[in-house]
């Protein structure tokens, strides 16, 4: 097949990606290294060097291993793509089955299947090797087994009827079939978010109310005076899979409900505990949550629509490997070819949305600070920095890059200023 202007575009932004966060990978694995040896002198009181030198060697191996799995995945989509696996795969599901709703049904489950098997390698290294190194992995192969199979099965009621209905739609919809798709997948991200709490979520994890009253009572002053309307209060047994700690809140309307990791409510006292969470309120109160799920409704339709167009382009699929087909529908494939190189075109945006989530992050704090003392929040923030080994001297190019919460060195001086 010779090579058009697509294939030339999409090898040089593959190319460029790869390159690029690479290098800052590397970046990151030497600066990370170069300040491992002493502790920032505004963490030092609270920090020790052996935490210190964890934190960074934690950082370290997980760039390590997230640069190797990019060049897999890297090799994988090119072996799909302009190597000719997918047509290779639709070929062979063709000689099963003549119905061509069936067929396309098949080809985004097997590529969906072998994609899940192809990283299982790296999320089996990740759990049980490296989290297990630094003491961070609780979870048993077994556990890990049953998260897969209900993920599996969940993934399998829920993504087949949204799968078919949209592959209708751009069979009977007529031009305009992109608008009504994206109008299906809005309704549907929608109702996942008003069932995922009482759900989808007890599936994987246990749910108990927070049996602390003097606590409970005081989440609920502080929730009422961010006018929060809660449905409950959770803690969730995450020790069950990490020691790692968190506490967010979930669902919309009447189904709010705030969930504790119960690895949070061990570290963490009263004052603290407050002031964490005020800062998660503080994302409510901001309406933080509403706009990026407005923004990412937007950028779906955008999506969608350039979907709708390239779909009936013939050089969208040959310029991606493969020949598409006369004898039935190429929407599967089209809908395969899109999702899986759309992240090479817009690797650069990450950027402007790390700083987005960035930008919030800080106002956040500025809430929490107004809410609950600023100190005690502080004093959280170093104590989750230093129990989840997070670094406390990022490459600042890389931290620009990626990172969705400020810098801990800029982000304590931001409130200790608030202070």
């Amino acid at each position: 097949m010779p090579l058009n202007t697509l294939t030339l575009l999409f090898a040089f932004f593959l190319i460029a990606d790869l390159c690029v966060r690479q290098w800052l990978a590397a970046r990151q694995i030497r600066h990370v290294a170069r300040h491992r040896d002493q502790v920032p002198p505004e963490f030092s009181p609270r920090i020790g060097l052996h935490s210190h030198q964890r934190a960074a060697d934690y950082t370290a191996a997980r760039v390590r291993l997230g640069m190797v799995e990019r060049v897999y995945d890297a090799a994988i989509l090119v072996a799909l793509t302009l190597m000719g696996g997918l047509q290779a795969i639709d070929m062979a599901i063709a000689q099963i089955t003549s119905h061509d709703l069936l067929r396309q049904l098949l080809l985004l489950g097997s590529v969906a299947l072998l994609l899940g098997v192809l990283g299982l390698p790296f999320t089996l290294w990740r759990q049980f090797r490296l989290e297990a190194r630094f003491g961070f992995n609780r979870m048993t192969p077994r556990l890990f087994v049953s998260d897969l199979i209900k993920g599996l099965v969940v993934a399998l009621i829920l993504g087949t009827p949204l799968a078919a209905a949209i592959l209708w739609l751009m069979a009977s919809a007529g031009s305009l079939w992109w608008l009504w798709a994206w109008g299906l997948w809005t309704a549907f991200n929608l109702l996942l978010l008003f069932i995922y709490p009482t759900f989808i979520a007890p599936l994987f994890n246990k749910f108990t109310p927070l049996t602390d009253a003097a606590l409970a009572d005081r989440i609920r002053q502080l929730a009422q005076r961010c006018g929060f309307a809660l449905n409950g209060l959770f803690v969730m047994d995450g020790s069950r899979r990490s020691a790692h700690g968190n506490a967010y809140f979930t669902g919309f309307g009447k189904s709010r409900r705030i969930v504790f990791f119960d690895t949070l409510l061990a570290r963490l006292n009263a004052d603290e505990i407050e002031a964490v969470l005020a800062h998660e309120l503080g994302h409510f109160a901001k309406r933080h949550i509403v706009k990026r799920i407005v923004l990412s409704f937007i950028a779906a339709l955008v999506f969608f629509a350039a979907l709708g167009w390239l779909a009936q382009q013939p050089w969208f699929y040959e310029g991606l490997g493969v020949v598409p087909r006369l004898d039935g529908r190429n929407d599967a494939m089209a809908l395969l070819l899109f999702f899986l190189v759309i992240p090479v075109f817009t690797f650069m945006l990450t950027p402007v949305a790390s700083w987005y989530s960035r930008r919030d992050e800080f106002e956040a704090d500025r809430y929490a600070a107004s809410q609950s003392s600023p100190q005690q929040l502080v004093a959280a923030l170093v104590k989750l920095y230093d129990d989840n080994a997070a670094t406390l001297t990022p490459d600042p190019v890389h931290s620009a890059f990626y990172d969705s919460h400020p810098p801990a060195a800029v982000r304590i001086r931001h409130l200790t200023q608030t202070a």
